[in-house]
């Protein structure tokens, strides 16, 4: 049955205003954080661990854990409305659930999970990616305790792969080379870092529930237990790499650039992880994504007109994601991950 907010008890306020997240200074996480602060709509709490370096932008109230004593997690999460989940590929694998069992324990009714990216509706590129089957089973959890979970599908971060070294867009900047899968012409739906802070605060802006019957504006609810997709571009490496070289002033001349076949490509990737390799993660994962015949594209889902989300420039954030390249030449996990 669905709910209205002229059903619930005396005092109901309509909007979530207690935000609780995970990362906040995080790759997205702080993204995440700038767009809910500029709202002004919400209090947000920042999960951190005691020994955490972050530094977190003024407004962020901090609750201190420890993830080896989930009383404290339970204690920092009790009033929460709403858990934002954005963890590094390299946190240990208990961690989301730690943090999910708390959730329930401490009554939090919404919780976004640790899933940033490819088509949860596409089974069979989520399991050749195998983030699938683990997002699958976080979702899982969350219903089974007894919450509500919304995802963000917004394909791969444009900004953060294009600075992220030749294994995701096939760039290295350092060498001026570019490898291209098959002939570079296959476009995928990607999404800026500040877009997706962007989409996150427009729907956490919402109505939590609608009034009653006859109101059918947009809340929060209309996204439980769903994705939220979103898109910033639909470009092929090709376009990328016109953009490239209009922002950096280059040519083609400047360049090396190969190709190679995103089948191979996929193959190595994944006989390396198979060696307990995990450099091969992200080999297998963007190659697999600009397959021809199933690209990870899921623009025709996207709900940026809806949100009322902008409309940005390539070239603009071709800029910002070589300004992140030596960011994340410091950050070995995320080079290698």
């Amino acid at each position: 049955m669905p709910e209205y907010a002229k059903n619930q008890p005396a005092g109901f306020k309509n909007a979530v205003e207690r935000v609780a997240i995970v990362g906040a200074g995080g790759t997205v996480g702080s993204h995440i954080v700038d767009a809910l602060l500029k709202t002004g709509k919400h209090t947000l709490t920042a999960l951190s661990r005691k020994d955490s370096s972050n530094k977190l932008p003024e407004g962020v109230l901090v609750a201190p854990i420890d993830y080896d004593n989930e009383a404290t997690i339970i204690a920092a999460l009790k009033g929460q409305q709403f858990l934002i989940i954005t963890m590094a590929p390299n946190a240990p694998r208990d961690t989301h659930s730690k943090l999910v069992q708390a959730a329930a324990k401490a009554g939090v009714p919404y919780i976004m999970p640790n899933q940033y990216g490819a088509d949860i509706e596409n089974v069979k590129l989520g399991e050749e990616i195998m983030l699938g089957p683990v997002g699958k089973a976080q979702r899982d959890e969350i219903e089974r305790l007894g919450m509500q979970w919304i995802t963000v599908c917004c394909g791969f971060w444009y900004d953060y792969s294009l600075a992220g070294g030749e294994a995701r867009f096939g760039f290295d900047f350092d060498k001026r080379s570019l490898t291209i899968y098959d002939e570079g012409n296959i476009k995928n739906s990607v999404s800026t870092l500040s877009q997706v802070g962007c989409a996150v605060a427009k729907v956490l802006s919402l109505k939590e529930l609608p009034d009653d019957e006859n109101d059918k504006s947009l809340t929060v609810s209309g996204w439980l237990n769903k994705a939220l997709y979103i898109t910033s571009f639909v470009v092929s490496q090709n376009e990328m790499f016109e953009s490239v070289k209009r922002v950096m002033g280059t040519s083609d001349a400047d360049w090396t650039v190969t190709h190679e076949s995103t089948k191979k490509r996929y193959e190595d990737g994944l006989a390396l992880v198979k060696s307990g390799n995990m450099a091969g993660f992200g080999k297998l994962l963007y190659a697999r994504a600009f397959y021809p015949e199933d690209p990870g594209n899921c623009s025709d889902k996207a709900q940026n007109e809806l949100l009322g989300l902008s409309e940005e420039s390539l070239d603009e954030a071709t800029q910002v994601g070589i300004n992140m390249v030596k960011e994340l030449q410091r950050r070995p996990e995320r080079m290698a991950s």
